[in-house]
């Protein structure tokens, strides 16, 4: 069964930091670039960080470089999304997505025609005092 299943989501106060996990199953899952996106309560998703399948380069949306880190084990078949310097605004569920084309990843949440292969369930993360 092909599943990503995120973890590591909850309450933390700002200026505080948090690691999201995302566990792989069901495809190889070194063949695959991976991202995070993120969506806040009545707000769209927004892409936030991605990763090429060997790890190679990262990308980040301006909100949150310098302060988010994106990483991957693939001997561990998991990725990982360390954030520090949490702000009340990055508080959203966070999702994890996998495909082979990292370009998609990046421009599926704009761009409507665009599709990637798997989604996880999400992760809730919130930021508050």
């Amino acid at each position: 069964q092909v599943q990503l299943v995120e973890s590591g989501g909850g309450l933390a106060q700002p200026g505080g930091s948090l690691r999201l996990s995302c566990a792989a199953s069901g495809f190889t899952f070194s063949r695959y670039a991976m991202s995070w996106a993120r969506q806040a309560p009545g707000k769209r998703l927004e892409w936030v960080s991605g990763i090429y399948s060997d790890g190679s380069d990262t990308y980040y949306a301006d909100s949150v470089k310098g302060r988010f880190t994106i990483s991957r084990d693939n001997a561990q078949n998991t990725a990982y999304l360390h954030m520090n310097s949490l702000k009340p605004e990055d508080t959203a569920t966070y999702y994890c997505a996998a495909d082979p084309k990292l370009h998609s990843l990046v421009v599926v949440t704009t761009d409507k025609n665009t599709h990637v292969e798997v989604w996880g369930q999400g992760t809730l993360v919130t930021v508050s005092s």
